[in-house]
């Protein structure tokens, strides 16, 4: 069998699962990967046959978007004509983890795909939404990368076609631990903005992961390391705590281990508004920005003790067998599109 599955490589996350996956997808046959994006800090070791700068997310030093970079990087003639070129066709499955070229690819081509990650469960209207929803986003979130079929991941099956979290398999074997420092990863600000406010608290170390760190230093109480996949698990692994974005993996990674989490929403991002509405059920806070009541929001986050951990309902091999299972549906055309109509997308926006 010979499977395409594109990845979005904007952050981190969807390359972290990819490589994850990888092993299980192996057992079906052979795998091709197309990476887009080119916003992840991460050196992929996967058999990536084709690339392309996609449509990327790019953020600024203070906890948003770069709109202006994203605007220069994006090129519809590019986009089309990757989208024509890119042989889906040859492939007995295509499985897209929120890869908007080859949802297009597909589209023009008349192949059959699955949408198989954390954006897919944003399909289903059940899936937590902040109060103050965003058409704009909604369209964006669940049209980025249309597919004949949908396997989701979540923190908790808000629907039939929803899934546990793929937690790594490094996770899951550790002998979690508690060290007394705080995991922070906040790409989405500086290194500057987030010491000026963590060097304040200085009875609490804290391991900063940083994009712009070349070696692992510390300054006072804060150590700074450059990004990297196995420093990165072994830091949360016997942190006390976690302080991140409203992402999906790394938060679910977190509570999966039983540890106290703080989140920060990438401003003006709609999905991780979502994520952060569903975290609040596991009694995790939300804070909207940093300011000048950053360090007390952390000194009163730090005297609680309310955890509340993640379950995980299905296996990574079984969620694997759920997606090739329906692959060979697809390809045997046994499946029929479960797409959103425009008027379920407008209706969910109100």
């Amino acid at each position: 069998m010979k499977i395409l599955y594109a990845i979005q490589a904007t952050g981190n996350g969807h390359i972290s699962r990819a490589i994850e996956l990888l092993p299980f997808l192996k057992q079906y046959g052979e795998v091709d990967i197309f990476l887009s994006g080119s916003n992840s800090n991460l050196h992929p070791d996967l058999p990536v046959k084709f690339r392309s700068k996609g449509l990327s997310l790019f953020y600024g030093n203070r906890g948003g978007l770069d709109y202006l970079k994203m605007l220069k990087e994006f090129s519809p003639l590019r986009v089309w004509k990757e989208a024509n070129e890119l042989p889906v066709e040859k492939y007995d499955a295509v499985i897209n983890d929120f890869e908007s070229i080859t949802s297009l690819a597909c589209k023009l081509k008349k192949v059959p795909s699955i949408n198989f990650g954390h954006q897919a469960s944003f399909k289903s209207s059940k899936t937590p939404r902040p109060l103050k929803k965003d058409i704009a986003g909604e369209l964006v979130l669940t049209n980025y990368a249309n597919a004949t079929s949908y396997v989701g991941l979540h923190f908790e099956p808000y629907d039939d076609f929803i899934y546990s979290p793929v937690i790594k398999d490094e996770i899951l074997k550790a002998e979690v631990k508690d060290s007394g420092h705080i995991t922070v990863y906040l790409s989405h600000y500086s290194d500057e903005v987030v010491a000026k406010h963590l060097s304040k608290l200085s009875d609490c170390r804290f391991e900063v992961f940083s994009k712009k760190a070349k070696t692992r230093t510390t300054e006072n109480n804060i150590t700074f390391i450059p990004v990297d996949s196995k420093a990165f698990n072994q830091s949360m692994i016997n942190s006390h705590a976690v302080i991140t974005g409203a992402g999906f993996e790394t938060p679910a990674e977190a509570l999966y281990m039983g540890k106290k989490l703080m989140c920060l929403p990438i401003k003006g991002q709609y999905e991780q508004l979502c994520n952060a509405e569903a975290l609040k059920k596991f009694n995790v806070p939300v804070i909207n920005t940093i300011d000048d009541t950053f360090t007390t929001t952390i000194e009163n986050w730090m005297n609680t003790d309310s955890v509340q951990s993640l379950q995980l309902l299905h296996s990574t091999y079984d969620i694997v067998q759920t997606v090739m299972e329906k692959a060979r549906d697809l390809k045997a055309g046994k499946l029929t599109s479960n797409l959103l109509s425009e008027e379920d997308l407008i209706e969910m926006s109100y």
